[in-house]
Parts: C-alpha cells; structure tokens; sequence
C-alpha cells in the first residue's frame, strides 16, 4: 500500500506513521490539504495526519477538511509522546529567528519567553520542513523547533532538549481512507469511538441543546465535541462530536435518524479504536 503522511521526511506525523505502517510506501506531503487530496484522488491508498495536541488542542485544517471532504472515513487513531528541540546548523550558532509549526512553537512557548525572549518566531509547514531548511541555509541566522530524528537527518546540532512547557506532551494523528475499514493495531488500545460532524439546521435558540439530547437520554457519553465555523457568515457552525462508547448497531442507528429528524446534517466519519504508540 502507499500512505501519505504530512512531511517532509522526520516530521512527527511521519514517526508515528512508520509505526503504524513500517512495511509500507511512506510517501510525504507538503501539507495537510496535501494529504486529503493524495487519498481523494486515489494517489495513495491511506494517509496519516495529525488531529489534537495535548497542549495546543485541536489542527483546525484537519478538522476544516473532514467537512470539507466527501467520502473520507477515519480508520484509527493513534497517540504519541512528542519532544520537541532546539536545533541550529553547527556551521552557525547565532540566530535570530526561530522557525518551526505554529503547533510546536506554541508547545514551546514558555521555554522560547524565558530563554529567548526577544528572537522572533516564523511560522512553517511542519517541524522538519523547518529543520531542513535550516540545514539547507547556514548562512541565514535561523535556529529550528523539531524533533531529535530530524537533528540527525539533517544535520543540525541540538542547543536545547525536551523544551516543551509540559512533560505530558501528546499529539493524536488519524489514519484516513475512503473505507468505512477499522484499521487493527498491534499497539495498546485505550477507547474505542465514533465521529460525526453535525450542521445544525439553523442558528436559533436550543438548537444544539436539542441535538445533544439526542445522545444524552440514550446514555451515549459524548468525550468531545468542538465547534468550527462554516465560513459562511458569522454565528455559522459546524460540530465535531466523539462518542465514546462501542458501536451499537440498533441504538447509533436511530441517534443518527432522530438527528436527521430535528433538521440536523450529520456526516458520520467511522467508529474506531485509539491506540497508544511509542515515543
């Protein structure tokens, strides 16, 4: 199989993607749109990228693009330990410029305030797009935010470890396909979910109160539920909801008929284990 993964080479996404699929073409993308498109357009068979951060929450592009995108399943979900370092090129120990994701450099911004308070910031498309360009530039003053697998790929030197503001620093990447497939991992299993987005019908008092009706008389426990907007006009949403609970064919199936009874549009994205990777 070919899986795409959000890259370049050594990204975060694609550790965790080495594990999940460590016998299959890895292929990388340059960005999360990428990544949607890869599977869409049958390019690859599955592609990985990341969903929540423990610290900085929810990748508001990947959530944008599971409404965005028809007939994208979410087949697991995988979590893995992040540590983030400060690199710089050993040929160039002045910077003035510190560049990375704009998910890493919020993870490591007390360390940043208190170390380096008056280097600005650049965002950029991932943590290891940000180490390779490093490596690439000695010339420029630049120092990068990334993982210990890119250091080494690309030959920087790390000045700073572990800087991330908390020890209990995970991120949560999907794997998704066109298949309604629940992907088996050999790694530990820690929920058991499904996912929907739902577009209420219109913006009016009691709305949302009604939908999370739906699932609160039934005792369906819901473990998130975020709200995007549509991008249509202000007070527009849609929203992202994890039941957390084993599939239950009888009682799901008229949760998502009422739903669609009240008005409400529902997109089910797939029931699916979560599974806890190696740092």
């Amino acid at each position: 199989m070919k899986i795409a993964f959000l890259g370049p080479h050594a990204s975060f996404t694609q550790l965790a993607c080495s594990q999940v699929f460590p016998k299959n073409e890895l292929i990388p993308q340059s960005s999360i749109l990428d990544c949607f498109n890869a599977v869409k357009n049958s390019e690859v068979d599955k592609t990985v990228v990341p969903l929540e951060n423990s610290i900085e929450g929810t990748v508001s592009m990947t959530l944008d693009y599971l409404y965005d995108f028809e007939d994208i399943f979410i087949e697991t979900e995988v979590v893995m330990p992040i540590a983030h370092h400060l690199m710089i090129h050993p040929e160039n120990e002045q910077f003035e410029t510190i560049i990375s994701h704009p998910q890493a450099l919020g993870q490591t911004f007390h360390f940043r305030h208190d170390h380096f308070k008056n280097i600005e910031t650049s965002d950029f498309s991932s943590t290891a797009a940000a180490a390779k360009l490093v490596s690439e530039n000695p010339q420029e003053k630049w120092a990068a935010v990334a993982n210990s697998y890119a250091a080494k790929l690309y030959g920087l030197k790390i000045l700073h470890s572990n800087i991330q503001d908390f020890e209990q620093n995970h991120t949560k990447f999907i794997v998704i396909s066109k298949t309604k497939d629940v992907l088996e991992l050999n790694f530990p299993k820690t929920s058991e979910k499904t996912s929907l987005i739902i577009t209420l019908p219109e913006d009016h008092a009691g709305g949302l109160h009604q939908v999370l009706s739906v699932f609160a008389w039934r005792q369906m426990n819901l473990s998130k539920i975020e709200s995007r907007t549509l991008k249509t006009g202000l007070g527009n949403y849609f929203f992202f909801i994890n039941i957390a609970s084993e599939w239950h064919p009888v009682l799901s199936k008229n949760a998502l008929e009422e739903l669609k009874s009240i008005g409400a549009t529902v997109k089910y994205l797939g029931h699916y284990n979560e599974h806890l990777l190696e740092s």
